[in-house]
């Protein structure tokens, strides 16, 4: 927290003087991106300690999963696409949606909220920088999980780059969304079973194949962030993919990305008043 504190301060406007009595405004307003930077430093600083476990978990549950299904997958098919790119964004489900409801729960319960509150620090850079933190130890694990499923279901490897547009935006969606469970949730306790909830629905929707889904659990599927992160990875593994239906699915999860962050903010704003 301290590490917050000083670099917001450097981020401080310096007070302008109103007019007519030359006194020094009291309550100098921090600019968005050096608190946004100085918030993302000190999550990141924060949870590196727990950055090995943390990506050995999320990585090993993706890859058990994928070595479950590989006996009921042929493989190069597009059931065996849904299964290796469901598995590589469930990585950024378990970091983004899972511990960031659980981290913002806690937070609210321990009132934590109200030493943000005492700095001049936008709710948007509190809610970003935590998001971005966490959604940071993603990458690793998801390249892995998607490397590794590439070989087990004879997939090609050539267009894993899309990771890079992957990774962010469906981090951005399912943080948001994670954030907003923890910030709405009235204990820390349900905080915690709505992001376990959130994840399932994430490996559930996100890792099975759509067409052996009931028709009612497909139309469920389009509701979760993720689906269109797993949709767009999952169309490159074709010898031709469909790239603007790619990026339509980006564009998608973009959309739900801002929708959902911008919801983690207003959450936020409600829960630090009280």
């Amino acid at each position: 927290m301290s590490a917050v504190s000083a670099d917001v301060v450097r981020g401080v406007e310096q007070p302008v003087e109103t007019a007519g009595d030359g006194m020094e405004g009291l309550a100098p307003r921090a600019r968005f991106l050096p608190s946004l930077a100085a918030v993302y430093r000190a999550q990141l600083s924060r949870a590196r300690v727990a950055r090995i476990p943390l990506l050995f978990v999320a990585t090993f549950q993706s890859i058990g999963i994928m070595i479950l299904m590989r006996g009921v997958v042929d493989r190069g098919g597009s059931e065996a696409r849904a299964v290796v790119a469901g598995s590589a964004v469930l990585v950024v489900a378990f970091v983004a949606l899972n511990l960031l409801a659980q981290y913002f729960g806690q937070l609210r319960a321990a009132g934590g909220l109200d030493h943000y509150a005492t700095l001049p620090v936008p709710p948007a850079s509190v809610v970003l920088g935590a998001a971005g933190a966490y959604a940071s130890f993603t990458a690793p694990g998801t390249v892995v999980t998607a490397v590794a499923g590439c070989l087990m279901f004879d997939l090609p490897l050539t267009h894993l780059w899309v990771l890079v547009a992957v990774i962010p935006l469906a981090g951005a969606a399912l943080a948001g969304l994670g954030a907003a469970l923890g910030l709405l949730a009235p204990r820390p306790e349900l905080a915690t079973l709505l992001g376990q909830l959130g994840m399932s629905a994430a490996l559930l929707l996100g890792v099975l194949p759509a067409d052996r889904m009931p028709e009612a659990v497909q139309y469920a599927r389009d509701l979760l962030p993720s689906t269109y992160g797993v949709e767009a990875f999952a169309r490159t593994f074709g010898d031709h993919p469909d790239w603007p239906v790619v990026l339509l699915d980006l564009g998608v999860c973009a959309a739900v990305g801002v929708a959902s962050l911008a919801v983690a903010t207003w959450a936020y704003r409600r829960a630090a008043v009280r």
